[in-house]
This record gives structure tokens, C-alpha cells and sequence, in this order.
């Protein structure tokens, strides 16, 4: 590909897994010469991250290629993230609007891919993980631990696009957060399909992340519900930079249909594990999934589900209707559900969890706690008397999707509310999901 400039712009999609994967690609890039722009008119490569989960996904990554075709008819258009790994065979006959296709499998392989142009390259170097560009906003990276899945849940095809489960080993990823440490990141995400699953045990994992020196958060995202190491929250106790945030993805309620999904759990051992949790650590914030629509589910099942989701109490829930995707096990399963009626269920789950989030929301206020500082904003942002606002997030707000912390200040330019820095805060009300907090 012959380019002028060196720019490349990255237009992402999908998950955080698929973020670091934007990021290792980055590294390669930069290493190789190349430069970012957010700006896609500067751009010669335009690189779409997409995501192949599930149906509505695959068409916003394809719309997004189509769409950049439209408007830069010129421009080299690369594909790359789970699409292109899940359809390697398919795309480059189906898809002519983009130039090239790269999985997930190797990000170094960008380089081979755009070798063939006129820009000159920098002599490459060995490339730390600890080291890559962040899209994260500031303050905070995710550390992926694992690739790949082996609970082969029947309507997931995320081990037909990244496989089996495969782990990196503790030093190397002590190495990875220690290398993010001394750049000035204040919380480590660590995430992968089911971290739960790290093959030396998830607290010898954490342990190794306790010996690091510093003032730092870290926050533990998506754990399977069937194989939660109880024994990390000893860890999480004794060590408060260990944030007692738990996302774990439950599903389902009924037995039948969380067999049918080849989850081995039920609504008496989700609802007993809850529990535990919350008796160990009394300030835990438990986030979750519900799948609705799956083949088979019927008015007794959804209601088992609503009854869960009253006794839970979950903090945070986000939702999502089944997307019949071939490969998998649920795709030839009978007694496939009305899409209008998964729709259905899925809005009278979302609307019946507002109340219940409101609710435990509100016991944050009048606490002070530290808030990750993440950005400025100038105007009021609805507060009296107040000329600036930043926004940041409490130890109960994942990064994206959760609620933000809304911080009040009446200065411009207070070196306490540094981007990416931690500020004790005293949270004042709630506003909506969102909290209101004073320095």
C-alpha cells in the first residue's frame, strides 16, 4: 500500500478484549513508523477494529467499512478485530470495499499486511505489553490475562473466533501492570473471557499484583458465575486497592434454560453466591448479564428470571437478546422466540432494574471516597452556583458502562483535579445513575 503521510486512523468496535488488541496494533504500527491521527481526513489507512459477537455487531463494523468506502473512495481500508478473524474465508469476496483483513491471532501481522508501501520504516524493536498506546480514558488500562474460552456456552461464538483458553503466564503479566504503574495508570482492569478460568488460579494471579508498590485500583471484570474463586476475596479484603466490583455474568434463572445454554448454575446457587459475596464485603458492587430470548424460553422461565433479578438486587444489569449465530449450539435449537418478544422481555427486565439500581445507588451519598479523575468539562452541568465540572468515576463505576461521578469545583485550573489522578470526594447526591460529588 503506497502512502503519503505515514497516518493511520483507528475506528474501534466491540469490547475492551478487542481494545487491547487495538492497542498491540498501535504498538506495531508506531514502532513501524507510522503515526495516529484522530482525524480520518489525514489518514491514508483507515483500520476498522470490528466485532463478530453477534448479529447487529457484524453490521455495524460492515456499515462502518461501507461507509468510510463512501467517503474516501481513495484511501486503503483495512478490517480488522473478530469479523475478520470469525469470516477469514468469506470476507475478502464478499466485502471488495475493503483492502485487507487481520484477525485477532497476531496484531504484529499489521506490519506484513502494509509492507508493501513507500513510507520508510523504523528499525523494530522488542515491544513491551506494558508499553502500547491506551484508548482508555486517563488513568486507567485494561491487562488482558487470557485469549480464548472453554465454557463453550451454546450460543457463544467467541471460541469459534479466538478458541480455546489460553493463558499468559503471572510474570509476564506482573510485568505488563508494574510497566503501566510506573507510566502513572491508576487502575488496572484486568479482564478475559472468564477470568475466573486463569489456569495457575486467579489468586495466585492476584498475589503477584499485591507485591506491586503504589497507590492504584484494581478492578476484576467478567468471572463465570459456575467457577468463582471464593478464595479471592481474602485477597480483596486484606488489600483495598483490590476493588470489591464483581462483574459476573449470570445469564439466566431458569435451570432449564441455563442448562440449555450449557451453564451448569441455577437461581439457589446465583442467589447463595451473591450472598456470600456481600457478606464478606459489605461495599461489593456486583454487576451482571441476563440473555433474553433463548430458544425454549417460555412465560415460567421469564418469570423465574424476573423473580431473580428482585431478590439479586443487582447494581448494575445491562441486557441483551439472543442473536442466532451459526456455529454454534443454539443456532439449530428449536422453539427459537419471537424477536419482538425477547425485545419485550428484555425492555420490562431493563425498566424493572432502574428502581433497584437507583436505590442501592444511593448509598454512596455522604460517603467520601476516592474519584479517578477522567475528564473536564466547562458550564455548569446543572449544578448551582458552579462555573466547572469534571467527570471521573467511584470505585462502584466500571470504565464505559456504568455510571460517572460528576465533580464539583468553582476552579478552572485546580491542580488537585489533574486528569488521571485520584481525589478524595464526598458524594452529595444522586442524579440519576450518575453521583454528585464535592471536593
Amino acid at each position: 500500500m503506497i502512502k503519503s503521510s505515514g497516518l493511520y486512523y483507528i475506528d474501534p468496535f466491540g469490547c475492551v478484549k478487542n481494545q487491547v488488541d487495538a492497542e498491540n496494533m498501535m504498538a506495531h504500527l508506531n514502532n513501524s513508523g507510522w503515526k495516529n491521527t484522530t482525524d480520518a481526513d489525514l489518514a491514508d489507512i483507515i483500520i476498522v477494529n470490528s466485532c463478530g459477537f453477534i448479529e447487529s455487531a457484524k453490521k455495524e463494523s460492515i456499515d462502518a467499512v461501507l461507509q468510510w468506502r463512501r467517503l474516501y473512495p481513495q484511501k486503503k481500508i483495512l478490517l480488522a478485530g473478530c469479523l475478520s478473524q470469525r469470516y477469514a474465508q468469506e470476507l475478502p469476496g464478499e466485502l471488495p470495499e475493503a483492502d485487507a483483513f487481520i484477525g485477532v491471532e497476531n496484531p504484529a501481522k499489521i506490519i506484513e499486511i502494509i509492507s508493501n508501501n513507500k513510507f520508510t520504516k523504523k528499525k523494530n524493536k522488542v515491544l513491551r505489553t506494558g508499553e502500547r498506546p491506551l484508548l482508555s480514558l486517563p488513568g486507567s488500562a485494561y491487562v488482558k490475562i487470557s485469549e480464548g474460552c472453554n465454557n463453550n456456552c451454546s450460543y457463544c461464538a467467541i471460541p469459534l473466533i479466538r478458541g480455546g483458553l489460553v493463558c499468559r503466564e503471572i510474570p509476564e503479566i506482573a510485568e505488563e501492570c508494574r510497566a503501566l504503574l510506573n507510566r502513572g495508570i491508576k487502575e488496572l482492569c484486568i479482564i478475559g473471557q472468564d477470568i475466573g478460568s486463569y489456569h495457575d488460579g486467579l489468586q495466585k494471579l492476584l498475589k503477584a499484583i499485591s507485591a506491586l508498590e503504589g497507590n492504584f485500583w484494581v478492578r476484576l471484570l467478567y468471572i463465570h458465575p459456575d467457577h468463582f474463586p471464593a478464595e479471592i476475596l481474602d485477597l480483596i479484603e486484606k488489600d483495598t486497592r483490590f476493588l470489591p466490583y464483581f462483574d459476573i455474568p449470570f445469564q439466566h434463572a431458569s435451570e432449564k434454560i441455563l442448562a440449555a445454554m450449557n451453564r451448569r448454575g441455577n437461581s439457589e446457587k446465583y442467589l447463595e453466591l451473591i450472598k456470600n459475596i456481600r457478606a464478606r464485603l459489605p461495599n461489593a458492587v456486583i454487576r451482571s448479564t441476563f440473555l433474553l430470548g433463548f430458544p425454549g424460553e417460555t412465560e415460567e422461565d421469564f418469570s423465574a428470571l424476573l423473580d431473580f433479578q428482585q431478590k439479586a438486587k443487582l447494581d448494575w444489569l445491562g441486557c441483551f437478546a439472543f442473536s442466532r449465530e451459526e456455529g454454534t449450539a443454539a443456532y439449530s435449537m428449536k422453539n427459537r422466540v419471537p424477536a419482538k418478544t425477547a425485545a419485550a422481555r428484555k425492555k420490562i427486565i431493563e425498566e424493572k432494574q432502574i428502581p433497584i439500581t437507583e436505590k442501592n445507588t444511593e448509598r454512596f451519598v455522604n460517603q467520601t471516597l476516592d474519584v479517578l479523575v477522567e475528564e473536564k468539562f466547562t458550564g455548569n452541568g446543572g449544578a448551582e452556583n458552579c462555573e466547572y465540572i469534571r467527570l471521573g468515576r467511584l470505585y462502584c463505576q466500571a470504565p464505559d458502562i456504568d455510571g460517572a461521578a460528576v465533580i464539583i469545583t468553582h476552579e478552572e485550573s485546580d491542580e488537585k483535579l489533574k486528569l488521571g489522578t485520584f481525589i478524595k470526594c464526598k458524594v452529595a447526591a444522586r442524579r440519576g445513575f450518575d453521583l454528585e460529588v464535592h471536593i
